[in-house]
């Protein structure tokens, strides 16, 4: 009868061993694909992060660009209109000096 009972109960403890033991997967699995998610959801919110910062970097760059030129072709405009004015001045010192 010990015997009987204690095979029932070594029984009864294996299947539930195999019964926690699936569970224990599902679980396993179901953490595994949770890891997977976040770790697509980080992933992604990195390469937006890393594309906003590019965009803001080339967007500056562009601007500085853009400043610097209008800086050069005023200094440009300055100088040519300084140039004229020399040479204008120049033609009258010569005309009057006649």
């Amino acid at each position: 009868m010990k015997r009987v009972l204690t095979t029932g109960l070594i029984a009864a403890a294996a299947l539930g061993l195999a019964a926690c033991s699936e569970r224990a997967q599902n679980e396993t699995a179901e953490a595994g694909n949770a890891i997977a998610a976040d770790t697509s959801a980080t992933t992604s919110n990195a390469v937006n992060d890393v594309d906003a910062a590019t965009d803001r970097a080339l967007n500056s760059a562009e601007n500085s660009l853009d400043r610097a030129g209008a800086t050069l072709q005023n200094s440009g405009d300055r100088a040519a209109d300084a140039t004229g004015n020399a040479m204008v001045r120049a033609g009258e010192d010569l005309r009057d000096n006649k």
